[in-house]
């Protein structure tokens, strides 16, 4: 039991590095693209980054490198359609916003998460885990919340944003436990109706943003280069995004998205010498703390079960026995009523493409 506890640890380091690797490394490249060769069609890349993906796990999948499952098809269209508007609405709300208020919806994304997993979940969240939370998310608004400038079409976009984006996470969570598909077979399966939707929607999304023409782009050597590159990339960052919400949690890879624009944040004033102030300085050390707390707690919280689990098996019995339908980590049918941590529970380049800020 320790080795695969200890192998289970590895693993979800593995796709927590990667994540932060990869995601760091796409915004790299997409600013360039936007910044020194003009190229602002967000929407339209991310549907070329899902259609690379599809082929890259297709031939992945054909070389035998994994074992496709089959998953009906009402919940795998669905399901991509729903990512696809996703993530066109965090395009258009970034569009219809400020910079600020963009930040503060995508702040909003983790208590609104654990406001739906209590509520349709039944999942309990300890009072550590909460006040680790407001802490990161407090250093977060203060490093990168910079003016809030409100109006009615770009609020009910956040509103929209907000909503889509956590139930997405939650059903990538959900999907890969109750199905018992891997986060490779679930993203498979999926990423061509996402890209489908972009691709169709994308275009006219970002006319209407850029009020540019995706299709009248002079396409040069440097920028296909470089549109190759962000497309390479994004296969990694959408398959450690499924990877990480399956082997963790919706709120922990929330928690590890702020952890990438903090990290973003610092090396655009480092290697770009973006402007920097002692209040981002300062907001990146609180949330740093934060989310320092958040993986104490979590890991010790997860300690505390593993122990539980040396319970004589009469008292496992009836703990298992009172569980509600979606309850405990033995059965993919069910959802835990313990505490949220790192290890518990268990969109892709989305937030590659906030101009400014966003990882």
């Amino acid at each position: 039991m320790s080795s695969d506890g200890g192998g289970s640890q590895m693993g979800v380091a593995g796709a927590l590095g990667l994540s932060v690797t990869s995601s760091v490394a796409i915004v790299i490249c997409n600013k360039y693209l936007m910044s020194t060769l003009n190229f602002y069609f967000a929407t339209t890349l991310t549907s070329w980054h899902l259609l690379v993906t599809f082929c890259t796990l297709h031939i992945a999948q054909r070389l035998r490198f994994f074992e496709p499952k089959p998953i009906d098809a009402q919940t795998v269209i669905s399901f991509g359609f729903l990512n696809g508007i996703s993530i066109g609405l965090l395009n258009l709300c970034l569009g219809f916003n400020s910079v600020g208020f963009y930040q503060m919806t995508k702040l909003a994304i983790i208590p609104f998460t654990m406001l739906l997993e209590t509520i349709f979940l039944s999942k309990k969240f300890s009072q550590s885990i909460k006040a680790s939370l407001m802490v990161l998310l407090l250093g977060v608004g203060i490093a990168s919340v910079t003016d809030l400038q409100l109006n009615l079409l770009g609020s009910i976009i956040a509103v929209l944003t907000i909503a889509a984006t956590c139930v997405c996470q939650i059903l990538t969570n959900q999907i890969q436990r109750r199905l018992k598909v891997s986060s490779t077979q679930l993203l498979y399966q999926s990423s061509l109706y996402q890209s489908a939707v972009l691709l169709i929607t994308g275009p006219f999304v970002d006319k209407l943003l850029t009020k540019k023409d995706v299709f009248a782009f002079e396409y040069t050597f440097e920028v296909v280069v470089f549109i190759l590159m962000s497309c390479g990339i994004a296969v990694s960052v959408n398959f450690s995004t499924f990877l990480v919400i399956g082997t963790t949690s919706p709120v922990t890879y929330q928690v590890l998205g702020h952890l990438k624009t903090c990290l973003i944040l610092s090396f655009g004033y480092v290697l770009l010498k973006d402007p920097f102030t002692l209040r981002n300085l300062a907001g990146i050390l609180i949330a740093i703390f934060g989310m320092g707390l958040y993986s104490f707690f979590s890991v010790s919280e997860s300690r505390k079960k593993t122990e539980g689990a040396t319970l004589p098996v009469n008292t496992q019995m009836s703990e298992k026995d009172s569980a509600p339908l979606l309850g405990t980590k033995t059965s993919p049918w069910q959802e835990s009523n313990g505490v949220e941590n790192f290890d518990d529970v268990p969109r892709t380049a989305k937030t590659a493409f906030s101009r400014q800020l966003n990882p």
